[in-house]
């Protein structure tokens, strides 16, 4: 099966066009975040989350670490999915699911090292799917995503092979390197940010590439 895509750090409902256009699955929009691109503003994500017909799946990005605040933050865009970029540090999944009982759960895991495997195991039955990224949550300034740098595809691969839920690979893929990327990991999506833009933008040349790469994994 071929891997699904999702195209994040949408930034308007044309762009979301484009993406869902060109074969997007899932579209990636970005909430506050300490560092990194794509932020737009809970408005903004309430709109262009508004504009996409199912079965595109919306993903709103939230920094915030604690059930509560993830929860309000979603009750101000509606998107079908969260996607947790930190870890979750005060509340749990379920009281999210229990007030959210229509919304998926992906939670990123940051691959810095083996630990990140072994956080991948704890947390997988909690979810609806991990997201493997290439950020350090570890930094004074956090890194949380849209680093564009590749990971250790090696420790991508171990955590497919270790959990029973769907698996999204992010960090660096574009055009050129993805057909290694899902030959090594074998993921469920494939996730982007800036192998798909030129100055910030989305690129529709950038994202033909893509998706030809993808036909052919």
């Amino acid at each position: 099966m071929k891997p699904k895509v999702k195209i994040c750090c949408i930034s308007s409902t044309a762009e979301a066009q484009l993406a869902i256009a060109c074969g997007a699955a899932a579209l990636g929009l970005v909430g506050h975040m300490p560092s990194g691109p794509g932020v737009i503003s809970d408005a903004q994500i309430r709109e262009i989350a508004r504009s996409v017909p199912p079965p595109v799946a919306t993903f709103l990005l939230s920094c915030r670490t604690d059930a509560q605040g993830i929860i309000a933050h979603h009750s101000l865009v509606h998107t079908s999915t969260i996607q947790l970029v930190d870890a979750l540090q005060v509340g749990t999944y379920a009281q999210i699911r229990q007030a959210l009982p229509g919304v998926k759960l992906v939670q990123v895991i940051h691959v810095v090292g083996d630990e990140s495997v072994e956080e991948a195991l704890r947390i997988a039955d909690e979810v609806d799917a991990l997201l493997l990224d290439s950020g350090n949550p570890n930094l004074q300034v956090k890194e949380l995503g849209g680093t564009g740098r590749v990971h250790n595809w090696k420790l991508s691969r171990k955590i497919r092979e270790s959990i029973q839920k769907p698996l999204f690979l992010a960090g660096g893929l574009h055009a050129g390197n993805v057909q290694e990327a899902v030959e090594t990991v074998q993921p469920f999506g494939v996730d982007l940010c800036s192998g798909v833009r030129t100055n910030g933008k989305l690129d529709p040349a950038k994202l033909e590439q893509f998706f030809e790469a993808i036909a052919h994994v």
